[in-house]
């Protein structure tokens, strides 16, 4: 790890500290690293989103790191999908980490369900992060196969929402 790539993490660490952010999770490419602080509950008021998002663009260490009062996991690629997912279905898969919502309120009906046929850029749900909602839309034409997240239920980046089955 360089003295720059250390500084870069030093500097997240200290952010995440001084907006009380108990828990933070990052993945890009084949890395992925979870920072989370012992005793700390995660809170989100008066995060300024432009300054880490700023320190996330710059690049991130290739290594964990031992910095006092968190503990920072460095985790290997996770391996293909495998015998768990049939050939020729797309997942949708949670680009953000949040709170899976099927509809746009309590008693809605869903955006979707088994068996809808959905267009490309069509509403499958919600996640809230952060207090905002963010709609995920489709990235294919096809028939709902199953809903994999539950209503109401947080959910990780990479985590399957949705199986369908391409037009």
């Amino acid at each position: 790890m360089t003295a720059d790539e250390l500084k870069e993490l030093r500097e997240l660490i200290g952010f995440l500290k001084d907006n009380k952010i108990g828990e933070f999770d990052l993945e890009r490419g084949d890395l992925k690293v979870r920072i989370k602080f012992a005793g700390e509950q995660a809170q989100t008021a008066g995060v300024d989103l432009s300054q880490l998002t700023r320190m996330l663009a710059a690049s991130v260490p290739t290594a964990p790191a031992t910095v006092p009062g968190a503990a920072a996991t460095v985790a290997a690629p996770s391996g293909p999908a495998g015998a768990t997912e049939e050939e020729g279905l797309h997942t949708v898969k949670s680009p953000i980490v949040g709170t899976f919502y099927e509809s746009s309120s309590p008693g809605a009906p869903a955006f979707v369900k088994p068996g809808d046929q959905v267009e490309v850029g069509q509403v499958l749900c919600i996640i809230e992060a952060m207090k905002l909602m963010n709609e995920i839309e489709a990235d294919v034409a096809g028939e709902v196969v199953k809903g994999v997240a539950g209503n109401g239920q947080p959910v990780e980046y990479g985590q399957p929402l949705f199986v369908i089955k391409p037009r």
